[in-house]
């Protein structure tokens, strides 16, 4: 909806973008500004925007900027990931608002040709540089996992920070991706915990429903955690995008085995177990030498 707003008002010449901030709360569908850089001492302020909610290789990009001073007149943007250079200019005289001029032929985007990463920018005016910031381009059709966790399978885990699992657990493995790849219905997992490693499926009866999760696709499945597994944080990895994209996270394991009781708890049943039998032994002999000397 918003790209169809841009590419309206852009009939007019012009790309309007408040600058009052970034754009905040904004779904799979919208943009959210990437609010990076910028000045700290209160100068000019300048921030992009991406589409999906991101900068990509390839990809459009709009700019703002704020802090200027009243009477400004036109910024123009530069930086080596760019295609051309983006012309802004107030969206009226004395305006607080800029506008991103969209000039029939124009190519406001990110080149093709470049590989992911930072890149820096600059704005000038008139010759002066008056705000800088640095650009971050992911590669083209990257994933946008948020939730990648292992958690008990009885557990609802609807965080980045799931309980602890145990050595010896069944537990979920649950991936979300706001920008999956086309056809890629199965994933695999890796990790020290696991013996193997662990395939999970896009609309899986496993997928736990957490309403974090609207709007992503949710990749869930079972696997079960290595007895002998040792305590502490180990890896956890995927490899998603037809082998494109390797994520990694974090899975914390702690507590007693599984189905193992406590040492001192089972010794002590069975020393007891042991002094009564023992104590049952005496008393039989007892009686049975009280019963000779009486015949």
């Amino acid at each position: 909806m918003f790209r169809s707003t841009l590419r309206a008002v852009a009939v007019a010449g012009l790309v309007l973008v408040p600058v009052t901030g970034p754009v905040s709360g904004a779904s799979a569908y919208g943009v959210t500004a990437a609010a990076i850089g910028g000045n700290p001492s209160g100068g000019p302020r300048l921030t992009y925007f991406g589409d999906q909610g991101r900068v990509e290789n390839g990809g459009p990009v709009w700019f703002s900027i704020e802090g200027l001073r009243a009477g400004w007149d036109t910024v123009t943007v530069r930086s080596p990931a760019l295609v051309e250079p983006i012309r802004l200019t107030p969206v009226k005289k004395g305006s607080a608002q800029s506008a991103q001029v969209d000039a029939p032929g124009s190519h406001h985007r990110i080149r093709g040709d470049i590989a992911p990463g930072m890149y820096p920018v600059t704005a000038t005016a008139h010759g002066r540089t008056v705000a800088t910031t640095r650009l971050k381009v992911t590669a083209r059709g990257s994933a946008m996992i948020g939730r990648f966790v292992v958690g008990p399978k009885d557990a609802f885990p609807g965080s980045d920070t799931p309980a602890d699992v145990r050595p010896g657990g069944d537990v979920l493995v649950v991936l979300t991706d706001r920008h999956p790849a086309s056809g890629e219905d199965v994933l695999t997992v890796t990790s020290p915990v696991f013996d193997g490693r662990v395939t999970i499926r896009k609309d899986s009866a496993d997928d736990p429903g957490c309403k974090c999760d609207d709007g992503a696709t949710v990749y869930a499945g079972r696997a079960t955690v290595r007895g002998d597994v040792l305590a502490g944080k180990h890896p956890l990895t995927v490899i998603s995008h037809h082998g494109r994209q390797t994520t990694t996270r974090r899975v914390t394991v702690a507590g007693e085995p599984v189905g193992q009781g406590r040492p001192w708890l089972v010794g002590g049943i069975a020393a007891g177990v042991l002094a009564l039998a023992a104590g049952g032994w005496v008393l039989l002999r007892r009686r049975g030498r009280n019963g000779a000397g009486s015949a």
